[in-house]
C-alpha cells in the first residue's frame, strides 16, 4: 500500500520499504522507531538516495543489505539517531553529581562516562560541574563522551555553539568557562580548552557486543536513550553498565525513564538518578565484554 504522500515526494517510499528501515535500524541501533515516524525517515533517508544517486528506496537498502562494510551505514545510522540535548538539561542532576563528586577522594581519578553525547551539551555540562565540585580548572575527573552518530560528535569535539544555545547558563558560568566569539564569529561561543580537555569523544554504539571499557566509572549518564530501546534491551544494557561501575556508583536516568525491571542491579536513589547494587553486579562479569541481545522486528 502506497501513503498518500506518495503524490508529492520525489522518491515512492512505501510501507515495505518503511518496514526494511525499521527493521535495519533495530537491529544495528536498537532504535524502535514508531509507526508515526514513517515521514520523518522518509525525509532524513531521502537526502541519502541523492547523494548516492539512487531513484529508488528498494534500492538503497538493497545496497546496505548486501554490503555490511558499505560506509553508507554511518550515515543511515546518523540519519536516524535523535540528538535533542541542551546544556544543563534536567538541572537537578548536576546538582547531585556535584554532590557526588565532593564527596569522593581527591586522591584517586574520577572518571565518569556519558554514553549518548550527543553534540556535547551534556559531557561539557559534567566537566564544567566536575570544576565547579573542585574549585579547580584542572580536576582529578575524565569524562568518556561517546555516541553512535559521527556527524554529532564531530560537532562536540570542537565544542562551539550559538550563543541562543547556552542563554540558559548563568553569566557567571558563561564567564568562566566559555570564549565569546569575535570578528567572523561573531554570536558564537566556544567552550574554554580546560574544559575540553577533561573530555575524550568516542563512537560507541551501545547495541555493540563488545564495548572495550574498562571498568572504574563513578557515574554513567544515559539520559533519553533507552525510550527508544525495547524493555529487553534496555535490561541487557543496564546490566553491561553495573559492573563496569565502581561501589556506591551513580547512573543518572532521563525524567521519562524507568529502570525498575532492572532492580536486581540497581536501586532507585530519587529523580531518576539510581545507585549500582555492587554484589549483583560483581556477579555478571565485565559489562564491557557482555552481549546485549538485539530485538529482531
Amino acid at each position: 500500500m502506497l501513503s498518500d504522500d506518495n503524490a508529492d515526494r520525489e522518491f515512492e517510499f512505501n510501507d515495505k520499504d518503511f518496514a526494511r528501515v525499521r527493521a535495519l535500524i533495530l537491529k544495528i541501533a536498537g532504535i524502535s522507531l514508531a509507526p508515526s515516524k514513517q515521514s520523518m525517515v522518509y525525509s532524513r533517508l531521502a537526502r541519502r538516495l541523492r547523494a548516492c544517486n539512487h531513484s529508488r528506496f528498494s534500492t538503497y537498502l538493497d545496497a546496505l543489505e548486501s554490503n555490511s562494510s558499505n560506509p553508507e551505514w554511518e550515515h543511515f545510522t546518523n540519519s536516524l539517531t535523535t540528538n535533542l540535548t541542551s546544556f544543563y538539561r534536567e538541572a537537578h542532576h548536576f546538582d547531585i553529581l556535584k554532590k557526588q563528586l565532593q564527596s569522593l577522594s581527591r586522591n584517586a581519578r574520577i572518571e565518569m562516562w556519558c554514553s549518548a553525547a550527543s553534540t556535547g551539551e551534556e559531557p561539557y555540562t559534567m566537566a564544567i560541574t566536575a570544576m565547579e565540585a573542585f574549585n579547580s580548572m584542572n580536576p582529578p575527573v575524565r569524562i568518556l563522551a561517546t555516541d553512535i552518530d559521527t556527524k554529532v560528535l564531530d560537532h562536540a569535539k570542537k565544542g562551539v555553539y550559538r550563543m541562543d544555545q547556552v542563554d540558559k547558563i548563568p553569566d557567571e558560568i558563561l564567564r568562566k568557562y566559555f570564549l565569546k566569539g569575535k570578528g567572523e564569529s561573531e554570536g558564537l561561543i566556544r567552550v574554554r580548552p580546560e574544559v575540553q580537555a577533561l573530555l575524550t569523544f568516542r563512537k560507541l554504539n551501545l547495541m555493540e557486543n563488545v564495548w572495550s571499557l574498562r571498568p572504574g566509572f563513578d557515574a554513567i549518564f544515559c539520559r533519553n536513550v533507552m525510550i527508544y530501546f525495547e524493555k529487553d534491551v534496555q535490561l541487557q544494557i543496564l546490566k553491561r553498565f553495573a559492573p563496569l561501575m565502581n561501589p556506591n556508583g551513580l547512573l543518572y536516568a532521563g525524567h521519562s525513564e524507568n529502570f525498575a525491571m532492572a532492580r536486581d542491579y540497581f536501586t532507585l536513589r530519587g529523580k531518576t538518578v539510581y545507585t549500582v547494587n555492587t554484589d549483583k553486579a560483581a556477579k555478571t562479569g565485565t559489562g564491557g565484554e557482555g552481549q546485549a541481545r538485539q530485538v529482531t522486528a
